[in-house]
């Protein structure tokens, strides 16, 4: 096995190296944590119970985009019809390469 050799900037892992700009991660994520952390400290299990109770009245009432967050909160994202059909050719797509 022969091994390349690190790309600038980067540790023979592949991991950025010390002092690589790229590799300081999201600025914006400590940020976004400090902000979650208040809004999950600020809302109360009886204030999401309330909003949860008032977007099902919406969706019962016909509000179509309630309706849809209640259902994809609920059930999960709907999936293709087919999908089941397509797994079922890229396995055999697989095997015939294996196969080769």
């Amino acid at each position: 096995m022969t091994t390349q050799p690190p790309l600038e900037g980067r540790q023979g892992n592949g991991r950025f190296a010390p002092g690589n700009n790229a590799g300081r991660g999201n600025p914006h994520a400590k940020r976004v944590g400090e902000l979650r952390s208040a809004l999950l400290g600020a809302v109360t299990p009886e204030d999401l119970m309330a909003i949860v109770a008032k977007l099902v009245d919406m969706a019962k009432q016909g509000d179509i985009p309630a309706a849809k967050e209640v259902l994809t909160r609920t059930l999960g994202k709907p999936h293709e019809h087919d999908l089941l059909e397509r797994i079922e050719q890229l396995e055999l797509a697989v095997a015939r390469e294996a196969i080769r």
